[in-house]
């Protein structure tokens, strides 16, 4: 299969690193809704850990003190948005809006200083020979610990939300505030619990791009990877491996985009890849909708999946070998199908129809 000069390892090897402040953000992201808060300032509290992580970093010589602070600062930006929505009873989705631009604002004027600085290093974990194995060394073994760290806390919220007591809590009190309430749990100590992870989750997902993947201080270096995060929660239904995938998924848009400003164009071979992996979802989904009565979804599924090697088989015949798109299309995707889920996520039946936690976006008061 012609790549057209891109390297699949490196491409692969890439996506995993830019996922990860995506991913981690939409990670914090699915226990806030899970436990029914919706937080729309993840990229306000993102910019903040990025602000937060680099100036930490900067000033102690130490990424992972830098880290740390990264998380505190967006921790404590969702201290303010969990009180004004938790305490205060104030409207969740205009108070999240308010914080993102509060978090621009701020991580602008705070990050006047240091631009033209650079952080200190982010190591690898592992030793450097693990990385030059062929083809798996720089996919499995080549990156630093925060990669590592986001599959690992994959798999830690999944269990947390699956099989412990306390996922349990979290999805009651997001399914329905006031039966929990009437259990004798804490709704508003829950929630805040939950927005402190979710907070802190997103800054150290902003001081990953600050100090990893764009180790220098940019204004607006997130560039909106907050509202990615909050589209792939939607997305994923709230489940956490699904997650995993689709900021993987966002993750390769973003390799892609600095291989097509390279290579002036998307091999047919990539396109062929991902006309797959799109078809191959599609798919599955048919499939699930399958039911005895309907098996004709069956013969459809397969044509589904039929297309994109055909299209392959097409290009090839007819000689094409890179197919010209302008890479701002590929930077403006993820933020199409972002406005696309908010829109469907701003009525009744399409939380219903995505399975969104029944309390999501609504407050809840004892008295009532």
């Amino acid at each position: 299969m012609d790549f057209g000069g891109i390297n699949p390892v490196i491409l692969i090897a890439g996506l995993m690193a830019t996922a990860v402040p995506i991913l981690l953000a939409a990670l914090g992201e699915t226990v806030v809704e899970r436990s029914g808060v919706l937080n729309l300032g993840v990229e306000g509290m993102m910019v903040i850990g990025a602000l937060g992580g680099f100036v930490t970093a900067v000033h102690t010589g130490s990424p992972a003190l830098g880290f740390l602070g990264g998380a505190v600062a967006g921790a404590l930006l969702s201290l303010i948005f969990a009180a004004l929505t938790q305490v205060f009873l104030a409207n969740q989705v205009a108070t999240g809006l308010a914080l993102t631009l509060f978090g621009l604002g701020v991580s602008s004027l705070g990050g006047q200083g240091y631009n033209g600085i650079k952080p200190p290093h982010t190591p690898g974990l592992l030793p450097e020979a693990l990385a030059g194995i062929p083809v798996a060394g720089p996919i499995l073994f080549g990156h630093d610990w925060v990669v590592y760290f986001s599959i690992a806390m994959t798999a830690l919220v999944w269990w947390v939300l699956k099989a412990t007591r306390i996922g349990l809590i979290i999805r009651a009190v997001g399914e329905s505030h006031d039966s929990a309430h009437a259990l004798g749990y804490k709704v508003n100590r829950i929630r805040l619990l939950c927005i402190l992870f979710g907070g802190a989750m997103a800054g150290i997902g902003g001081a990953y791009v600050s100090l990893a993947r764009v180790p220098q201080w940019v204004d607006g270096i997130t560039a909106g990877a907050g509202w990615i995060a909050l589209a792939i929660v939607v997305f994923a239904s709230w489940r956490p491996w699904r997650v995993l995938a689709g900021a993987y998924f966002f993750g390769g848009i973003g390799a892609l985009q600095l291989n097509v400003q390279v290579s002036g164009g998307i091999p047919l071979g990539i396109l062929g890849l991902i006309a797959l992996v799109c078809g191959a979802i599609l798919a599955v989904g048919l499939l699930r909708r399958s039911t005895p009565e309907r098996p004709q979804m069956h013969p459809a599924a397969v044509a589904v999946l039929a297309v994109p090697p055909l299209v392959w088989v097409v290009g090839l015949a007819m000689g094409v070998t890179q197919i010209k798109v302008p890479v701002e299309y590929l930077s403006m995707a993820p933020f199409v199908l972002t406005i696309v889920v908010l829109v469907i996520m701003s009525s009744g039946r399409g939380k219903a129809a995505t399975g969104a936690p029944a309390s999501l976006g609504q407050n809840f008061h004892a008295s009532r």
